[in-house]
């Protein structure tokens, strides 16, 4: 039993590592690159604007979309890992 819950323990320690790196990405993207680097970002231009807008109107988008996958792929190797996959 006591096996069993420190294996159990180490799945969600991993998952909290999981999550909170996302959270990092995201708020670094959302907030740091589109609201408070912006103005160092002005300077460089992407597809007819510049890094910051581009990071406040699109990257943050896509971004997001990237970690949602990064997320479910990580996922399924922990689930696999731990032996708790739904196969």
């Amino acid at each position: 039993m006591s096996g069993h819950s420190y294996d159990a323990e180490k799945y969600w320690k991993a998952n909290l590592r999981l999550i909170f790196g996302s959270l990092i990405v995201w708020a670094l993207v959302s907030y740091g690159f589109g609201i408070v680097l912006r103005p160092m970002l002005s300077g460089i231009p992407i597809g007819g604007t510049d890094l910051g807008f581009w990071f406040a109107q699109q990257g943050s988008i896509l971004t997001f979309i990237g970690l949602i996958f990064h997320y479910a792929w990580r996922m399924n190797r922990l689930d696999k890992q731990f032996g708790v996959d739904e196969e």
